[in-house]
């Protein structure tokens, strides 16, 4: 299990087998006197002082922000978000924007040499992660329990750092792990774009005082009227950064043929959801071939495993429906990446998903149709984020009912064969957009995304 509070990363035991954010920081003439050393003592070297550095900025001036009620080496569970706070002087950034660097080109596969290579048809997870490590640790702990799962690469796709977040990757040792880190972060740019520039328009500002006032993108609010704010940007951007760089930009992974599937840090996952993935893919290529998307969660409330354990649906894919446990392949990657990256990017909706369906609806040759399980394997355990707000945001109530669900579902989970039923074919509208999205400059950021020559960095 990978319940416990992990080990800071700044240890020096840990310096050998990754990169360490503190290894990048240079001190002037102490750096210049270790590079006259053989580089593998300069790199342990400047290590060493960094860590010494780093951990008295830590004690001084407690960079490592915990909310109220955390418990070091209790149940990870019980615990609140954690984020690393930055003091945003030039130097800290420099140091954290060089790391992440670092950490992308890099492109370290760990467990390579335990399950092998990455076969065709492999599955690859794709996780997106931000700073709740509580919901992270329970994913992890799903995930490890899952047939089969010890032939999937895990790819952890990061938008913030901390020291906490970025270890618990390293806990995986049931199947091969990488990491990736979003190299726009609002993190990295606290005080310019993407981050909140200091002369940004406020979003409730008049386009006329904002037009006297000379603020950032004065011209351009969104179709409501309001101007950006970075943290509601920052999720699209990150989605669609991941699925270009994933998809495109890694060595690994840049022609792979096999299943993508898409989790959040808070989902959690049934252990037969690779064995009904398979059971959709030979449904899909014997049967079905109209259908370019495997879903493999739902937000249903209502569980009947006993009748529907065994059944999925053919519909179109809509987006507040079928966001969970996506499973993308190659094709349909390249038709919205060469075809409709132009509308994803324009659309005036901070949402990836909206945004992704109204590509489906407006762009593609005919909307995307999907096999949908009727009885979930991927469970949303995060009861409090950008769109979901509880009197209740402890992650426990939440991960107990998906592991209650899912114990009292054992004798229906990994059926022998699908029922396939045609859903209702409603005659869906393409979305209007929620707005957060008129910004010029998220639009162009959008789109250098996609662009091959910065797909790497």
């Amino acid at each position: 299990s990978v319940s416990d509070y992990p080990p800071s990363p700044f240890t020096t035991r840990e310096v050998r087998h990754r990169p360490c954010l503190a290894c990048w920081w240079r001190m002037g003439w102490v750096t210049r006197q270790l590079r006259r050393v053989r580089p593998l003592r300069f790199l342990a070297a400047a290590c060493l002082v960094t860590v010494v550095w780093l951990q008295a900025r830590l004690t001084l001036l407690g960079q490592v922000t915990i909310e109220d009620g955390f418990v070091p080496g209790s149940s990870a569970a019980a615990q609140p978000n954690l984020t690393w706070t930055l003091f945003n002087s030039t130097r800290e950034l420099e140091i954290l924007r060089e790391y992440v660097a670092q950490l992308n080109q890099a492109q370290t596969v760990h467990n390579l040499e335990l399950f092998g290579p990455l076969l065709p048809g492999d599955p690859v997870v794709v996780i997106q992660v931000h700073n709740r490590w509580h919901y992270l640790v329970s994913l992890l702990d799903s995930l490890r329990t899952a047939r089969d799962i010890n032939r999937t690469l895990l790819i952890f796709s990061h938008d913030e750092y901390s020291p906490v977040v970025e270890s618990l990757p390293y806990k995986v040792d049931f199947c091969k792990m990488m990491q990736i880190f979003l190299p726009h972060a609002i993190q990295l740019y606290p005080n310019q774009f993407p981050g909140q520039h200091p002369n940004d328009c406020p979003r409730n500002i008049k386009k006329e005082e904002a037009l006297k006032l000379g603020c950032n993108n004065a011209e351009h609010p969104d179709s409501f009227g309001h101007y950006r704010e970075a943290k509601f940007s920052q999720t699209k951007h990150h989605w669609w950064w991941k699925m270009n760089r994933v998809m495109d930009g890694l060595n690994i992974t840049r022609d792979h043929a096999g299943p993508f599937i898409l989790l959040e840090e808070d989902h959690y996952a049934a252990p037969d959801f690779l064995h009904v993935m398979r059971l959709m893919e030979t449904e899909q290529r014997t049967n079905h071939r109209e259908c370019s998307m495997l879903v493999l969660g739902t937000y249903v409330k209502s569980f009947n495993y006993h009748i529907t354990g065994n059944q999925v649906e053919l519909l179109k894919w809509s987006s507040s429906k079928h966001n969970m446990g996506m499973v993308l392949y190659r094709d349909l990657w390249v038709t919205i990446r060469n075809n409709c990256s132009s509308m994803f990017c324009h659309f005036d909706d901070y949402n990836w998903d909206w945004s992704l369906y109204r590509v489906s609806m407006m762009c593609l040759s005919a909307p995307i149709q999907a096999m949908v399980v009727k009885s979930t394997r991927i469970f949303h355990t995060g009861e409090c984020g950008v769109h979901h707000r509880s009197k209740n945001c402890s992650s426990q109530k939440m991960v107990q009912q998906a592991r209650n669900v899912i114990g009292s579902a054992h004798s229906y989970l990994y059926p022998k064969s699908l029922q396939v039923k045609r859903g209702v074919q409603r005659n869906l509208k393409a979305p209007k957009g929620n707005g957060g999205w008129g910004d010029v400059r998220d639009h162009q950021l959008c789109l250098r995304s996609s662009s091959v020559s910065t797909v790497h960095r």
